[in-house]
């Protein structure tokens, strides 16, 4: 019997490397594809049938993408457009939920439920369904067309989530950390910002990394709210250049645009998907 399971357990073993490394293969072959296209020479990118492995390695897409050609000279700003907006919007909801989310958790008021669960309801609310309301309201207060007045939109879609988050972050610690800090002398806001807040760490990060993922893709909103090429973000500029609308279209140019978008979230994800996964699923059991 101990031969046989013996015989047997490097079978399973080598199923799941197989499994494992076709999923892998799976989800990183596109990648492969945006990164090989934006590394060949802008004349073998637009070749066709397109080539899996290029021929010459090249930053010529990329030449192009921020140079002058091809409207290139706004990617810059478009890309700074997008770090702008997406870390203003991580930060200010990052404020917010953590606030929201300690009261919630920790301080009890009448129809404390009541206000949780109609913040959890803005979940259903499609964005789409919002745009008219949020342009009306962002353009009585002069903020249309402006990477303030998005910024702020993009917090607003953000905030119910972060709130839940948070708040389950700090529901999950033990109510004898904060009293013991109470005795000690601190006030409420000091107990839970020196006391409380590093230890909800890996919720502050898993609201930070979805809220700046969700703005960083954002597209909608930013084709709506924002009327100037100069304030646009990066997935309007992408769209831009997939339309050809500053002539024929140039996929070099495009996947490199891609590569440039999606290159940071991989590293940020790489780096703190640990504290990630850990606040998620600390908001999945409370």
């Amino acid at each position: 019997m101990t031969s046989l399971q013996s015989s047997l357990r490097p079978v399973p073993r080598t199923a799941w490397w197989i499994i494992n490394l076709s999923l892998a293969a799976l989800f990183l072959y596109p990648f492969w594809v945006v990164v090989s296209q934006s590394i060949k020479s802008p004349a073998e990118a637009a070749a066709a049938p397109p080539t899996l492995f290029p021929a010459s390695f090249s930053l010529g897409n990329f030449a192009k993408l921020f140079g002058n050609e091809n409207g290139g000279a706004g990617f810059v700003q478009q890309l700074g457009n997008s770090v702008l907006v997406s870390v203003g919007a991580t930060l200010l909801t990052i404020v917010l939920s953590t606030l929201a989310g300690y009261g919630f958790a920790k301080l009890r008021f009448r129809g404390s439920n009541l206000l949780f669960f109609a913040t959890l309801a803005t979940f259903m609310i499609p964005f789409q369904a919002v745009i008219t309301p949020l342009y009306l309201v962002l353009h009585q207060i002069g903020l249309t067309n402006n990477l303030l007045g998005l910024m702020l939109g993009y917090t607003t879609f953000n905030l119910p989530f972060g709130i839940f988050l948070m708040r389950n972050s700090f529901a999950a610690l033990p109510a004898s950390i904060e009293e013991a800090a109470l005795v000690d002398g601190c006030s409420v806001l000091r107990a839970m910002v020196r006391v409380l807040l590093p230890v909800a760490v890996p919720g502050v990060i898993s609201t930070a990394l979805f809220t700046f993922f969700a703005s960083w893709n954002e597209f909608f909103a930013a084709l709506i709210l924002m009327t100037d090429q100069s304030k646009y973000t990066l997935p309007v500029a992408l769209n831009v250049l997939s339309s050809g609308t500053f002539g024929t279209l140039d996929w070099g140019a495009l996947q490199a645009g891609v590569a440039v978008t999606i290159i940071p979230c991989i590293v940020i994800y790489v780096l703190l998907q640990k504290y990630y996964v850990g606040g998620m699923l600390t908001g999945a059991m409370k």
